[in-house]
């Protein structure tokens, strides 16, 4: 799965994105509910393994089932 295809399905799930002040591969993602921030690499057009996929889920406190049905 590529960064804009779960930078999709985190804005669906109420997370939002922290705006970049720089350069580099990776930004960072605010859960509101829980208040946990978490980078997430972007790539561009490679797709982010499973394991780390679930590794940002699981730190933003949100279920991993309910993010692959969105």
């Amino acid at each position: 799965m590529k960064y804009r295809e779960v930078a999709t399905k985190l804005h669906k799930m109420g997370c939002q994105e922290i705006p970049r002040h720089g350069s580099g591969s990776h930004r960072k993602w605010y859960n509101p509910n829980n208040g946990a921030i978490v980078p997430i690499p972007d790539w561009g057009h490679k797709d982010l393994k499973i394991g780390t996929l679930r590794k940002i889920i699981r730190l933003l406190g949100l279920d991993w089932e309910e993010f692959k049905r969105i």
